[in-house]
């Protein structure tokens, strides 16, 4: 009998225990040969069902021999070491069901992003373009002369369709009021007055909102934290349309005409009409929906 080998598998008895199979089945194949066949003919009965039950009987021994030495074999074969490497066969079990992963998903939201990223990318491009930040090769020599920055003509539109556009946006909200002033020469302020609930001061620049502050209408309750002002500034950065800027300032205005019903309105996600003394002072970009600070997450 050779040694054991590394694996842990004796090579002969695995070989002999083979062989013993084999052997197992013939042996087996026998018995059903010999049930097939029947009794052969003798000249008697009697002598045909003793040849038949010897030859079963013996038959019967050899299949019963055979498995003994094959289970005798099966123990010395052994068995495979448990401690050799697997390499890199062992990572198999590491790879991902097909079924299970989202790739369509991720592809799907990627292909999103990637023509939103675009679509940016060209209106940046778009307004760099337009408002000429080149300089020319003699206004780089440190001997030029510094020539006034000329304002970009697309964010320079006459005082009177500023003016216009105003009037317009106030004549759609009667229960909002809108006064105007220009106390530095054309750049426009705006006193947005909500009915008796808030105050807002809207800085413009030609007809681009460029800051917002709101008060409360008697008292300062916003002066501390500045939600509602937080809120603005966010609504600001997200009404951006550069080449419609009248909508922009329409769309913000109706946003800021949510608040007429700041104290009456209760938050759409826990139903409360104040959280931590404070009313919902969050209102959603599309639906105007109200929401406290806290549940609008």
């Amino acid at each position: 009998m050779a040694d054991a080998m590394n694996v842990g598998v004796n090579l002969e008895a695995f070989s002999q225990a083979i062989n013993a199979i084999q052997a197992l089945r013939s042996s087996v194949t026998r018995v059903f040969d010999s049930l097939k066949d029947g009794m052969k003919n003798k000249e008697t009965l009697e002598g045909r069902e003793k040849v038949f039950i010897t030859e079963f009987q013996d038959n019967l021994q050899s299949v019963n021999r055979d498995l003994n030495e094959l289970e005798r074999l099966s123990t010395l074969v052994g068995r495979p070491s448990e401690s050799h490497p697997l390499h890199n066969s062992g990572l198999l079990s590491l790879d991902p069901v097909q079924d299970k992963t989202p790739l369509y998903s991720q592809l799907l939201q990627a292909y999103k992003w990637s023509n939103k990223l675009q679509y940016h990318a060209g209106l940046a491009s778009s307004l760099l373009n337009q408002q000429s930040l080149k300089r020319s090769a003699n206004q780089m020599g440190a001997s030029a002369k510094r020539r006034p920055k000329v304002q970009p003509s697309t964010l320079v539109l006459p005082p009177q369709y500023v003016d216009d556009v105003i009037s317009r946006i106030g004549r759609m909200f009667p229960d909002m009021s809108i006064e105007l002033f220009r106390p530095n020469g054309t750049s426009a302020v705006l006193l947005v007055t909500l009915g008796k609930v808030l105050k807002a001061i809207v800085v413009m620049r030609s007809l681009f909102i460029d800051r917002t502050i709101v008060r409360g209408f008697s008292e300062n309750v916003y002066s501390e934290d500045g939600k509602v002002t937080d809120h603005a500034t966010t609504a600001l950065l997200h009404y951006q349309l550069p080449q419609m800027p009248d909508v922009v300032v329409r769309s913000f205005m109706t946003w800021l005409r949510s608040y007429i019903k700041l104290f009456q309105t209760p938050c759409q996600r826990c139903g409360k009409f104040l959280q931590e003394g404070l009313p919902p002072t969050w209102r959603d970009f599309r639906t105007l929906e109200a929401f406290h600070d806290t549940c609008r997450q």
